[in-house]
């Protein structure tokens, strides 16, 4: 099966200027629908799809999900988030949407530091 092709670290630089430009606060037009964080994103391969185009295996944010999670139904919802295994999932259920976004930002910020660590040691292990 086809993957993502784009680049894991620049989805995930994506997505926290998204969020922290507000990318999934209220619209004014529909203000009672809730956006749903990574599928409500230029993250998610269906974005702008009416249906889902492409299956979420194809998906470069299912790296993050568990292996019991791959067949749910939204698998980037099943992602660990923080130390205590909070998803997204348990968190939307909450309804505190402050506390999800905040977690969420928390995560890709450390993700983002990982990679372009694990990145640069590569980097440094090659030139030698």
């Amino acid at each position: 099966m086809a993957k993502d092709g784009r680049d894991i670290l620049e989805i995930l630089k994506e997505e926290l200027v998204f969020i922290e430009k507000g990318g999934y606060g209220r619209s004014v037009r529909t203000p009672w629908v809730p956006k749903s964080i990574f599928q409500d994103s230029l993250s998610c391969l269906n974005y702008g799809y009416p249906y889902r185009a492409h299956p979420c295996a194809e998906c470069r944010l299912l790296d993050f999900v568990g292996l019991q999670d791959h067949s749910q139904a939204v698998p980037c919802h099943f992602i660990p988030l923080d130390d205590e295994g909070n998803t997204l999932e348990e968190l939307e259920l909450e309804g505190n949407e402050s506390r999800t976004v905040g977690t969420v930002k928390k995560w890709l910020q450390r993700k983002i530091s990982q990679i372009e660590a694990e990145r640069s040691n590569k980097f440094w292990q090659n030139v030698d």
